[in-house]
């Protein structure tokens, strides 16, 4: 800078200061605060980006640039301030005058550090949008920091109806806001009484994830925006360290077909017990060479200013946007570094306790109602945090630009408004029932036809390896592994869909990320254990939309579990697990879709339901091998909507299968009954959780009609025999309703035995075999008949 440039940028920091005159960054640290030494240079960073908006002609002036900057620090400081009262307070009071010991939380709760922590990162997202005229997508990894965003959006009034109608910007309405924050608080139906959680959750204005589960966000967020769209990520250390993958963010990044990231971690130190991982290591210094090895570009920015965050989005996005323009004019080659905002800070820093352990939940020494030293503490801190309201009016006002930017809140931001379905759904190629074919293989078919007819939608497939193993040859050969350096003679592309690592998080999360597109995951059934986090954080997220009458809109994700349990007898017991549909048949079934289909045309029937959905995971365990087609098209389609298929029909023994491989038994031992002069019937059991007895109106209205049920399993068959993919304690506490007593129930499936073995050796070693199924079948039948006799 010239002298001139100088001058400005000192009127600019002096102007700067006399507006932040309430924010504690601006207290000079003491020595030996570490690496934090930032306000100079954000001040001239400010400077440059307040100059670059003017002569873009975005403001007539650095003092019009600048009241953004002053309302950013305002709204910081009250939603500081609100976020301690929620944690320990009953009530606000909107004057700043002391609270009374009643007016404390007897139990007090939060996640007090992290919101802290939390506050300026947000407000200086909202006050990005302000100054670009646009509003970008957020994400937050750390969901339990979710005081943060809740204080601000009640302090700007960008929420949904239910959180507008009750947390009013008055002191009525911020008190029911710290009342409702841990108040445990029930409807007499048993739901959630306040719209308000512990965690980010659909009430929560612009949310996407709950981010209970920890670094899942890491791994999602370079899937989420679509060419056009923006997202700031804000990210935790602490969750750095809980989930491979997020370093590979730079390896899938395309300027063709990914809209800007801007990932930010806030960088505290500090977990629950201890230190942060990435601090042990060497902190930030660590941090930024780890990033640089793993091609991203690191810049440091410091994480309790508001203005810093807002620099830093800017400049974030003007880099990335850089190289991709550099790239569609030929003149740079991927890969991209991408740029990563460090936001170094203390944890809790605002509030007493900052940079201990207690900073994470409750940082006072004790319960302020019952312990004056704490109030005393409590009060101290507040009172440098507090900003009268007509400030907060102003700051408010100045922030609020949506109209005249033609742009929506940021609770309607575009990521949180996704809906998605098939343009085209092209006629499967059926298989005729004389064939024989592998239920994967017709997945593959029908899955790359949805892609040709579907060209609009932008398509992951996620791959934890061995796709061609698993019959995906044409989706894989069409849409290619995505790689930065192909290998020649492979399926491979620098712009390929298909994400492949051996990581199973990490490949189910760009599926779950990729909202606005076409999605599918293919994995060995025993390690889709691995995925089950990620889709449950998933699950439960849109059931919660869904009761709140906003339900997911997003096209549902097929995650298909194949080389399964009863086909992988080459690999030894630890790849012979059916846990994965088990645990998920756990979820409410009205969104977690558990199905076994028992050949290629229930296969594919079973895929296309799934798109013809919005905001389910369907969990497919589907074989590979070459198996007989047992069903036709009608049939197929009418397992699939129904839910189970009678395939031949008796009255003294009912055999209901549940898999490929069981309905190949059943109808083997239903033969075999049949020569003892035993009227058996079988029945093709796809979607267990259809049959259970529901929990909640929402799962009742998915379960099988009962005209249809009765007519599926009527209760005057003799001996009711379940041969289930699963163990068999599983499928009798699914279908309960279906149980007729422990004299007229029989169950098989998986006893927890293997090893290396053929298909026959696994239901052989488990008790699922023709022989031994038809011999148990037959000595029961004898048993009940002469008990009644």
């Amino acid at each position: 800078m010239d002298h001139h440039q100088i001058e400005d940028a000192h009127r600019v920091s002096q102007r700067a200061l006399k507006y932040r005159r309430h924010y504690p960054r601006f207290a000079r640290w003491a020595k030996g605060s570490g690496s934090i030494a930032h306000t100079d240079l954000t001040q001239v960073r400010v400077y440059d980006l307040c100059q670059e908006l003017v002569c873009d002609g975005r403001y007539q002036s650095l003092d019009e640039a600048l009241v953004i900057f002053e309302a950013a620090d305002t709204l910081a400081n009250a939603a500081m301030w609100l976020v301690a009262h929620m944690t320990y307070a009953e009530k606000v009071d909107l004057s700043g005058q002391a609270l009374a010991a009643e007016d404390f939380k007897e139990n007090p709760q939060g996640h007090t550090g992290g919101s802290l922590n939390m506050v300026p990162a947000y407000v200086g997202y909202i006050a990005a949008n302000t100054l670009a005229g646009l509003t970008r997508s957020w994400l937050m990894g750390q969901g339990h920091c979710v005081a943060a965003i809740e204080s601000v959006n009640s302090l700007l009034g960008n929420l949904h109806p239910e959180q507008e109608a009750r947390y009013t910007f008055d002191e009525a309405g911020l008190t029911r806001l710290v009342r409702d924050f841990y108040s445990y608080a029930l409807k007499p139906d048993g739901t959630p009484g306040v719209p308000l959680g512990s965690h980010v959750n659909p009430n929560t204005a612009g949310g996407l994830i709950e981010g209970g589960y920890l670094g899942f966000a890491e791994l999602q967020y370079v899937h989420m925006p679509l060419p056009g769209e923006r997202l700031v990520a804000f990210l935790s250390d602490g969750a750095f360290e809980e989930q491979r993958g997020s370093d590979w963010a730079s390896r899938w990044w395309r300027a063709e077909d990914c809209g800007l990231v801007v990932p930010v971690m806030i960088a505290n130190g500090r977990r629950i017990d201890q230190r942060s991982t990435m601090f042990q290591q060497g902190g930030t210094s660590w941090f930024r060479q780890h990033l640089e090895l793993n091609g991203f570009y690191p810049m440091l920015i410091d994480g309790r200013d508001p203005a810093a965050f807002i620099w830093g989005i800017f400049e974030a996005e003007s880099r990335l946007q850089a190289c991709r323009d550099q790239i569609q004019a030929g003149t740079m080659d991927y890969p991209v570094k991408l740029p990563y905002l460090i936001a170094e800070t203390t944890k809790g820093f605002g509030f007493y306790g900052a940079g201990s352990n207690a900073a994470h939940g409750t940082p006072l020494p004790a319960v302020p109602r019952f312990d004056p030293a704490s109030r005393r503490l409590f009060h101290e801190s507040v009172s440098r945090l507090f900003v009268p309201g007509e400030e907060i009016r102003r700051a408010r006002k100045s922030l609020a630009t949506h109209g005249m930017d033609d742009r929506p809140l940021e609770k309607d931001h575009s990521l949180s408004h996704r809906e998605v379905t098939l343009q085209a759904s092209p006629e499967p190629a059926w298989q005729d029932m004389t064939d024989f074919d592998s239920p994967m293989a017709s997945i593959d078919r029908q899955f790359l036809a949805l892609v040709k007819a579907n060209s609009n939608l932008r398509v992951r497939l996620g791959n934890p390896d061995e796709l061609r193993s698993n019959q995906m040859n044409l989706s894989l050969d069409y849409l290619k592994h995505r790689t930065l350096a192909p290998e020649p003679g492979l399926a491979e592309s620098l712009h390929g869909s298909v994400i492949t690592a051996l990581n199973e998080e990490a490949v189910v999360c760009a599926a779950l990320g990729n909202k606005g597109g076409l999605n599918l995951v293919v994995s060995y059934e025993a390690f889709a254990m691995k995925m089950i986090g990620a889709l449950r954080q998933e699950i439960i997220f849109a059931r919660h939309q869904k009761s709140l009458g906003r339900p997911a809109k997003w096209l549902s994700v097929p995650v298909i579990a194949t080389s399964h349990l009863w086909e992988n007898g080459k690999n030894e017991q630890s790849h012979q697990d059916p846990a994965f549909g088990e645990v998920l048949m756990g979820e409410m079934s009205d969104l977690a879709r558990v199905v076994y289909p028992p050949d290629s045309n229930s296969a594919i029937a079973c895929l296309n339901g799934c798109y013809a959905t919005q905001g389910q995971v369907w969990a497919m365990s589907v074989p590979k091998a070459q198996l007989p087609v047992v069903l036709d098209p009608d049939q197929a389609m009418k397992l699939a909507e129904e839910g189970a298929l009678v395939i031949r029909n008796g009255h003294d023994v009912q055999l209901v299968a549940v898999g490929a491989y069981q309905l190949q038994v059943c109808q083997e031992a239903a033969d075999a009954l049949a020569s003892e002069g035993l009227s058996c019937g079988v029945v093709c059991l796809l979607e267990p959780g259809r049959f259970r007895s529901p929990r909640d109106e929402m799962e009742a209205r998915h379960q099988c009609p009962e005209m249809v049920m009765v007519e599926l399993f009527p209760d005057d068959v003799g001996l009711r025999v379940f041969v289930s993919h699963t163990r068999p304690e599983t499928i009798l506490a699914i279908c309960r309703p279906l149980d007729l007593g422990a004299a007229r129930t029989l169950a098989f499936g998986y006893t927890n035995h293997g090893g290396t073995l053929d298909t026959q050796g696994l239901l052989l070693s488990n008790g699922s075999d023709v022989h031994t199924i038809s011999e148990k079948v037959l000595a029961q039948f004898r048993k009940t008949s002469a008990c009644h006799s």
